[in-house]
């Protein structure tokens, strides 16, 4: 199949967004105070992540993206917002919160192996989400396809209300979920839960026909278009109706996984938006997390990285 052109794709992004922070270095000792590794930190990173790196994905294939969430007024926000500007391409609404500290992951990594991970988060006030929604309200008609990604920190308070208002604008709106209770995502166009996420609400299965019983029957109880579960190394399996498509993985070294749910709602939506039907844009969406495992942390692959999967 051929790329469309993502240049005109419009999608706006609304979620809980997260600053993910690495701490690279070495160990070579053992802390004399516990029984731990001692790090020595050589190198810092930071980078956009949650609903953030759902953001960039979307502005490196090429498309343009409005973000809007809720950070703390602190440094972590701040780091945030200029880490998004100077992305290119993502329009970040980033609404402050005095009252919370922004959601912060910390992980230390020696050697490309993960020690440790530190989570810093505080749900966002009420007031500060009613301001979001009335953004939302006003961005909508701007937008041909609204992500809602739910990390289940609280910024979502209001998804019922904003799957409502989309659908009603005739925009496709797709839902990365967390949680058991699915029953808020009722009436979105596409759902995308990971194997994991599906087990824990509809429960283990033994075999493809049970698994997709389970998938069409939760589909047909939340008048969901279509689901779209990710299967890790068994690929992607995708529910519409009464029809089935599933997508092997490819093989390849997979280096880290995290984020790779980002980049498939992203590069889902960019093709939803310019032009692509769903399987086709399921087959593309595949080949992005593809190639974004095989890069450390939360990342973001270019339309020129498809292609060349493409062509490989």
């Amino acid at each position: 199949m051929k790329l469309p052109s993502f240049g005109k794709a419009r999608i706006l992004v609304v979620g809980d967004v997260m600053l993910d922070r690495y701490w690279f270095g070495d160990v070579t000792r053992i802390s004399p105070e516990a029984p731990v590794p001692v790090l020595k930190v050589n190198r810092v990173e930071e980078r956009p992540g949650g609903a953030a790196n759902v953001a960039r994905n979307i502005a490196s294939l090429g498309a343009h993206c409005t973000l809007l969430s809720v950070v703390g007024a602190d440094e972590a926000g701040d780091c945030l917002q200029r880490l998004l500007t100077e992305q290119g391409g993502v329009e970040a609404m980033l609404h402050r919160d005095t009252s919370i500290s922004t959601i912060v992951k910390l992980r230390a990594i020696a050697r490309q192996q993960q020690l440790l991970r530190i989570d810093f988060e505080t749900p966002p006030s009420h007031e500060v989400l009613n301001a979001k929604l009335a953004d939302f309200h006003n961005k909508l008609p701007l937008a041909d396809v609204v992500i809602l990604s739910d990390y289940g920190k609280g910024g979502l308070a209001h998804i019922a209300v904003m799957i409502q208002a989309a659908r009603a604008a005739g925009k496709p709106v797709l839902v990365d979920p967390k949680g058991d209770d699915y029953a808020r995502y009722r009436g979105a166009t596409l759902l995308t839960p990971n194997r994991s996420e599906f087990r824990e609400v509809a429960g283990n299965w033994k075999s493809e026909d049970e698994l997709s019983e389970k998938a069409q029957k939760l589909r047909t109880e939340l008048n969901l278009d279509a689901l779209l579960v990710t299967r890790s190394e068994e690929g992607m399996s995708l529910f519409r109706g009464q029809d089935v498509l599933h997508e092997p993985t490819r093989a390849r070294e997979v280096f880290d996984v995290s984020g790779a749910g980002d980049t498939v709602i992203a590069t889902l939506a960019v093709m939803l938006a310019s032009g692509a039907d769903m399987p086709d844009a399921v087959r593309i969406a595949n080949r992005a997390a593809g190639v974004v495992v095989g890069k450390l942390g939360t990342a973001v692959v270019s339309r020129e990285e498809i292609l060349n999967d493409m062509k490989s």
